[in-house]
C-alpha cells in the first residue's frame, strides 16, 4: 500500500524525480502486478488519466505486459508536433453504438454513437523531467473515440486512449475501447470499499496490521458483491458455489421461497443454485422489488442484501448449535 504523506512537500513536483512523487504509486503497483501475475500469458493494466505518466510508459511495458491509459494532457512528439494535433490528422474509420453505464452524480446510463480513429505516435521525453535515465521517446498507439452528435443536454464523450498494444485495424482499436470500458468495474469495486459501501476509509484502527486484516475482509465482501453484479447481466450463469459455501447455499434455498412474490413476475426466474439465482435472492434482501421492469439492482443494493444475508446465516448456525 502507498505510504501516507508526511508533512508538507516544499520542492515543486516538476523538480522531483518520479520516485519521490505521489503519482509513483501507479508505477509501483503495476510493478507488483508483474510479480504476482508472472504466470499469466498477457497482462494489460487499464488506467484513467492519473496514470498518464511518461516514466510509466517508458519503464513498465514488456513482451506480455501492456498498458491502456486515458490521456491526461497533450504531449510533445519527437517530430515536434503535439499529440492532439497529430490525432486530428487521423482519419475516422468506424462508428459504433456503445452503452455507457451510469456514473452517480455525473452521468445517467445512456447509449452513445462513437466514431473511431487511431494511429501510431512517438512520445518525446518531457524536457523538464529530472529522470534523465529515461529513453528519449516511446512508441505507442493513440485510439480516439468521439461522440460527434451528442443529445441535447449531455456531455459529449471524448476518449483519447494510449496503448502499448498493436492496433492494426478498427476491430483491434475497438477492443482497446472495450477494455478501457471495463475500468468501470474497478470504479464500482472501490466505491464499495469506500464511502458508499464498506466505509473502509472511516476505519479508526491504529496499526497497519489490523488495517490490512480489515482490508482483506472488505476486499472479499466487495469481490462477492461484484460477482453478483456481473452475474445479474451475464448471458449465462456460473454456479453459486464460486461465491457461497454449501451452508450458505442451503440458506439461500430456504430464503428463495420467502422472498418471492405471489405473481409470476416476482418469481426467481433463474436456474436453481446458479449465481444468477443467488444474485436475485440477495437483491431482494437488499430492497429490490424483483420486477423485471424495475431498475436493475446495483452494487449498493447487493451490499445491503449481503449484510442482511450474512446476519441470517449467522442466526441459522446459532440455531443449530
Amino acid at each position: 500500500m502507498p505510504q501516507a504523506r508526511r508533512g508538507r512537500v516544499r520542492i515543486s513536483r516538476r523538480k522531483r524525480p518520479t520516485e519521490s512523487k505521489e503519482s509513483h504509486r501507479w508505477i509501483e503497483t503495476a510493478e507488483r502486478a508483474k510479480t504476482v501475475l508472472a504466470a499469466a500469458t498477457t497482462v494489460t493494466v487499464v488506467a484513467d488519466r492519473e496514470s498518464d505518466i511518461f516514466a510509466e510508459w517508458a519503464r513498465l511495458p514488456g513482451p506480455n505486459f501492456h498498458l491502456i491509459t486515458r490521456c491526461k494532457q497533450d504531449r510533445r512528439l519527437v517530430n515536434g508536433d503535439s499529440l492532439y494535433a497529430a490525432a486530428e490528422r487521423f482519419a475516422f474509420t468506424a462508428t459504433r453504438l456503445i452503452a455507457l453505464p451510469e456514473r452517480e452524480g455525473k452521468r445517467k446510463a445512456r447509449l452513445a454513437t462513437l466514431t473511431l480513429r487511431f494511429g501510431k505516435v512517438e512520445l518525446a521525453r518531457p524536457q523538464n523531467t529530472r529522470d534523465r535515465n529515461l529513453p528519449k521517446s516511446v512508441s505507442l498507439t493513440l485510439v480516439e473515440v468521439v461522440e460527434r452528435n451528442p443529445s441535447t443536454g449531455t456531455e459529449a464523450v471524448h476518449w483519447r486512449l494510449l496503448t502499448t498494444h498493436e492496433v492494426a485495424d478498427a476491430a483491434a482499436a475497438w477492443q482497446i475501447v472495450d477494455w478501457y470500458k471495463m475500468r468501470w468495474t474497478i470504479e464500482q469495486f472501490w466505491r464499495l470499499l469506500k464511502l458508499q459501501g464498506l466505509r473502509l476509509e472511516d476505519s479508526q484502527l491504529e496499526t497497519a496490521e489490523r488495517l490490512i486484516k480489515l482490508t482483506a475482509v472488505a476486499v472479499k465482501a466487495a469481490a462477492v458483491t461484484m460477482q453478483l453484479v456481473q452475474a445479474r447481466d451475464a448471458p449465462s450463469s456460473e454456479p453459486a458455489a464460486i461465491a457461497f459455501s454449501p451452508d450458505e447455499i442451503a440458506v439461500l434455498d430456504k430464503l428463495n421461497a420467502e422472498v418471492q412474490g405471489t405473481t409470476p413476475l416476482q418469481k426467481n426466474p433463474h436456474r436453481k443454485k446458479s449465481l444468477k439465482w443467488a444474485s436475485w435472492i440477495i437483491a431482494r434482501l437488499g430492497g429490490w422489488d424483483g420486477y423485471p421492469s424495475s431498475k436493475p439492482p446495483g452494487p449498493i443494493t447487493f451490499k445491503h442484501g449481503l449484510e442482511e444475508f450474512h446476519a441470517m446465516v449467522a442466526g441459522w448456525i446459532l440455531r443449530d448449535v
